[in-house]
Parts: C-alpha cells; structure tokens; sequence
C-alpha cells in the first residue's frame, strides 16, 4: 500500500460529559484530534502506511498527543517540537434542535508559531505517494500558512499525489489577510479536493446554481452541486476530482449523509444514509476524507466504490465518540453491503 503523509494541527478537546452544556459541567472528558490527525488515524486503521506531520511543545501535554498518534498507528518520527503549548478547544455537544459549539483556545499554539525551514519536506516525503493538507491549517497564522505552501511546492516538485479538504473555519481567519489569496495559491497544487457548498462560497466566492446555502432544506440535492465542481475544476486545473459531501441537517440527532464526486466529465453519487441518532459528528469531514484517499488508493480506476467506502466509513463516524474514526475495512464493507442492522457480532 502507498504511503500517505499528513500535515496540520493536533488538539486537546475538552468536552462536558453526555450532553451537559458548559454551564453545567464539572469536569471535561479528554480527546486529542484535529482535521489531518483524524485522516492519519482512519487511514492507519485501513491499514495504509500514514505519517501524521505537526510541530508539539516539549511537554506532558504534547506527549500525550504524539502518544495518542502512535497508540493508533501513525507514524510520529516526522514531528518536530518547540513552542510552549498545544491547542485546546472546548466542545459543548448539541442534541435535537440545540446545536453543538465549538469555543477556540489555540492562539500561540507551537504549530501557530512554526516558521518556514522547521520542517525538511524533502526528507519527510521521501518514499511517500500521496499527501494531504487541510484549509484549518493556513488559517492558524501566517507562520502555519508558509509551511503548507512549502509543503505543496515539495510535494508536487516530487510527484506526489496532494489532496486537500477545504474547511473553512470562520473563527480562524483573524491575523488580517484574506483567506481566498491564500487558499487559491495553496489549492492550485491540489489534485484531489473536497469540499461542501460553504467552504467553495467562503474561500472562492462560488456558489451552487439554484441553491441557497443558508436556507437549504433537509433533502440537499447532488445535482446542485455539479455547478459547483464544474467552477472548482475551472479555477483549479490541475485537479483531476472534486468532491462534496451532502449533509441535511433535520436536528442535531438526526442528519442525512451522501456524497458526490466529479472528475470532469462524470458526476458520481453515493446511496444516502440516514443517521438518525448521532453520537459524535465532529471528525465526519475528516472521516470521509480518510476513507476517499483509502478508496482511491484501494481502488483507483472505481471512483464510485471509492466514493460509496468513503460515505459508508464516515455514516459509521457518527457512532463513534471523540474526533477520530475507529472502524476497520471490514466494518465499512459491511455497511457498504447494505448490513446496518447493528447486530452483535458473535
């Protein structure tokens, strides 16, 4: 199996337990995660040799993290360390029609305080064939968006397949640039890009065509979202496939979840599954994009299987607590296969 490398911010998650609000909490149950973790995590779980890049602070704290990496299967050899602390955000899960929050507390972080030249991309990408990136990362600080751009130059000077989920996060973007300069120049590296409707509008200014993002029903339509890969691939030349996930919202505890994929001349669409009791949505977008590199790899001239896997893997996400997938192959296909009974495997 190809070797995957991904880069970005790993955090200390602190949630009350069950469904409490902050208000009410005494005590916070601890996880560690962030975007380009979670994909490290699933794809070691798949079985796919994966490196998770980040700089960590010399501390407890920072072991723990890079513990928590090495626990799951990825390789940590690559990470480097310096500055004081990691960063910490504060999850308050949502149930029915009470929506989650998610409260920041990452200014300063080590990986907001990387420079360009800690890291030597060159040896880090030495027999690695793909590599993936997320837009949370160029959003932290100047200093963390230098470092992505480094690592794209690297990876496209060497071959090497770069993927990117767009992920904008409003309450990042706020050390005075604009984020569609920085993303444009960063995802123009890009042959694989994922994306929903908000994260196109909010980087690039581009909206579905008979859509309104901010009042779109429960049943979200993959025909609108053609126009959307079709602007994408037009910006982006060198992306060979841009991908969405369709996520209808009916509460909290109840969302409905499929896919589309384009490759420039065919739109693919996955079944769509309804989650009607969610555990934990946070790391969805990072499970889906996990399972997508798995199923291109595993699968590269099936685009619809590797869409169906990566739908399939990120349903089971749902039902998983804290930021990361812990499901098997087998557990995807299962569901892939049309098995969502829940039974107990005797």
């Amino acid at each position: 199996m190809k070797k995957v490398v991904t880069f970005g911010e790993i955090m200390l998650r602190l949630s009350p337990p069950g469904f409490l609000r902050f208000s009410q909490t005494n005590n916070f149950d601890v996880v560690y995660g962030g975007g380009e973790s979670n994909v490290a995590v699933s794809l070691a779980n798949y079985g796919v040799p994966v490196d998770f890049i980040t700089r960590l602070p010399k501390n407890d704290i920072g072991e723990c993290a890079m513990m928590e990496m090495r626990k799951r299967g990825v390789g940590v050899d690559q990470i480097v360390y310096g500055g004081d602390r990691l960063g910490i955000y504060f999850l308050e899960t949502g149930a029915v029609s009470r929506g989650s929050k998610v409260v920041y507390d990452r200014a300063h972080s080590s990986i907001a305080e990387i420079k360009s030249g800690m890291i030597d991309w060159e040896q880090v990408f030495k027999g690695v064939e793909w590599f993936h990136w997320t837009g949370i990362t160029p959003a932290i600080s100047q200093g963390a968006a230098d470092v992505c751009l480094e690592s794209v130059k690297m990876a496209s000077k060497l071959g090497i397949t770069i993927s990117t989920d767009l992920n904008y996060r409003a309450k990042l973007w706020k050390y005075g640039v604009e984020p569609e300069a920085i993303m444009t120049e960063l995802t123009s590296y890009c042959d694989v890009i994922l994306g929903n409707e908000e994260d196109a509008e909010k980087h690039f200014g581009i909206k579905p065509e008979g859509l309104d993002i901010t009042t779109q029903g429960h049943d979200v339509k993959a025909e609108a979202f053609l126009s959307v890969c079709q602007q994408m691939m037009e910006k982006f030349p060198r992306a060979k496939k841009v991908i969405t996930t369709l996520r209808g919202s009916i509460s909290a505890s109840h969302n409905t979840w499929a896919g589309v994929l384009y490759d420039g001349k065919t739109m693919f669409q996955s079944p769509q599954y309804q989650i009607t009791d969610i555990v934990d949505r946070v790391g969805g977008g990072d499970s889906f994009m996990g399972g997508l590199i798995y199923g291109l790899l595993q699968y590269p001239e099936d685009d619809q299987n590797a869409l169906n896997f990566a739908v399939a893997a990120s349903c089971l996400k749902h039902t998983i607590k804290g930021d990361a997938n812990l499901v098997t192959v087998d557990e995807v296909q299962k569901l892939m296969g049309g098995d969502s009974s829940g039974r107990v495997a005797r």
